[in-house]
């Protein structure tokens, strides 16, 4: 059953989650984490050497489906200098937002997630791992772009798209990393 959102002067219709999407979603999350099971640990056995006495997980906060609360995982990547931003770059410090798509809070494909955000479009799918956005450029886009793309990802979205962006994602992940 859809669920409407009313926020000042703006209300949002939230269609149901295909079921084919949430499928693909926990799928890929599973599988994902089988293969990056050893990568993860050495990150995260690098980072707890550089860095002993802090968490090697930081919760930030977002807002999911429908404006719901909740919080992504990522790998704690500042303070620790060249290895951080090697994580960073290479989008490793990312690999516990699987968790987030397991649980169904998060997708594999959808916009970034945000603390909060001045836009309801973007509360009418979850938010995800990798976008639109990140394959076309990644972070080198204006934010006026991000938003158009985000939106138009939102209008436009079905199963063949999701899988052709994830399909590009590893591309655009090596082509911000050599840059």
């Amino acid at each position: 059953m859809p669920l409407t959102l009313t926020a000042p002067r703006v209300r949002v219709r939230v269609p149901a989650a295909p079921p084919a999407k949430r499928v693909l979603d926990a799928l890929g999350a599973a599988i994902l984490l089988v293969l990056c099971a050893a990568p993860l640990a050495l990150a995260a056995g690098l980072l707890y050497a550089t860095q002993r006495a802090r968490p090697l997980v930081v919760k930030e906060p977002a807002a999911g489906l429908a404006g719901r609360p909740f919080h992504t995982w990522r790998l704690r990547t500042d303070g620790t200098g060249r290895l951080g931003e090697a994580l960073d770059r290479c989008a490793l410090d990312a690999l516990p937002q699987l968790f987030n798509v397991l649980r169904g809070e998060m997708s594999l494909v959808g916009p970034r997630p945000e603390p909060r955000t001045d836009r309801p479009d973007r509360l009418l799918v979850r938010p995800g791992m990798t976008g639109l956005w990140q394959v076309s450029a990644r972070s080198d886009l204006p934010w006026e772009e991000m938003a158009l793309l985000d939106r138009h990802y939102v209008e436009n979205h079905w199963l063949g798209m999701d899988l052709a962006i994830l399909a590009q994602t590893p591309r655009a992940a090596y082509r911000h990393r050599q840059a």
